[in-house]
């Protein structure tokens, strides 16, 4: 029996058709690949592979105005001078004679305020007893000025201006041997005779019998706290009063 075969024709439709459903199928594997490929690329890569780095989303800088404005003080230096720890107080301004009966000074007046340097000169001392009056002390004040140079009796009146106030102002006389000794004690002694206020402390007179106090070949300076600076301490505290 001959085998019937189909028509060629049939047959050619027959495998165009199966060619047209194996293309179908061909793009669509092919979209789901690029699909998901875009899916793993928007949401950080492939699994297990490499991720390329997240930039942060930065908010924009706030636009601000800034008004500096430039404040304005006054500067006023502190005076030097301390409140006195008593009512009223006692003041003592000095040169370096003063320095070396500091120490004994201290603990014969309780509560002083002893202000005392060296090469120190009258004018400087007008104006911290001027500091000293402005913080309150107005018991008394001790002047120990003139070692290191001529004084005048305008300065003896400009010290005491300088301390209106003052219950009690007390000069001291100088043991220093200098051509301006004498004159400077002269002066001293004249100037508190003219202000009723004003005492005169006379180290020269207490001094010049005790050689000892001295430092040898100087005659002007003692030792710290020693027999000198406790004796004119000593001095200072009952002119005080």
């Amino acid at each position: 029996m001959t085998q019937r075969h189909a028509p060629r024709h049939a047959r050619a439709r027959h495998s165009a058709h199966r060619h047209r459903r194996a293309l179908a199928r061909w793009w669509v594997v092919s979209i789901a690949v690029v699909v998901g490929l875009a899916t793993a690329l928007a949401f950080g890569g492939w699994a297990g592979g490499t991720t390329s780095p997240t930039r942060a989303l930065s908010r924009p800088p706030a636009t601000t105005t800034t008004t500096t404005t430039t404040p304005t003080t006054t500067t006023t230096a502190p005076p030097s001078i301390p409140v006195p720890p008593v009512p009223g107080g006692v003041f003592a301004v000095g040169d370096s004679v003063l320095v070396d009966a500091q120490g004994p000074l201290a603990a014969d007046v309780p509560g002083i305020v002893i202000d005392a340097s060296v090469d120190r000169q009258w004018g400087t001392g007008e104006s911290l007893v001027s500091q000293a009056r402005a913080r309150g002390i107005t018991g008394a004040m001790i002047v120990f000025l003139g070692t290191n140079g001529p004084i005048s009796g305008a300065d003896v009146d400009a010290m005491m201006a300088a301390a209106a106030g003052v219950r009690r102002v007390v000069f001291v006389t100088e043991h220093v041997p200098r051509p301006w000794q004498d004159t400077n004690n002269a002066v001293l002694a004249a100037g508190v005779a003219r202000h009723p206020n004003a005492v005169l402390a006379d180290w020269y007179a207490l001094s010049t019998p005790h050689p000892e106090w001295f430092y040898a070949g100087d005659g002007i300076h003692m030792p710290i706290g020693g027999p000198g600076a406790q004796a004119l301490a000593a001095l200072l505290a009952q002119e005080v009063g």
